[in-house]
């Protein structure tokens, strides 16, 4: 699985906007990591900012 893959189903289940710390927290993943993979999920609009500093998954 990927960090897109790990990443989505943590903000899913979460059911709220999170900023990458909490991302990082709740998958084990290092923020670097978490920070790397929000730069390319945002680019692909796979995430969307309701909130400033704060993501959760674009509606298909």
């Amino acid at each position: 699985m990927e960090d897109k893959d790990i990443i989505l189903e943590a903000m899913k289940k979460a059911g709220e906007p999170l900023n990458a710390t909490k991302v990082a927290e709740l998958t084990g993943l290092d923020k670097k990591a978490v920070d790397k993979a929000f730069a390319a999920m945002k680019k692909e609009g796979l995430i969307v900012s309701p909130v400033r500093c704060k993501w959760e998954p674009a509606a298909k």
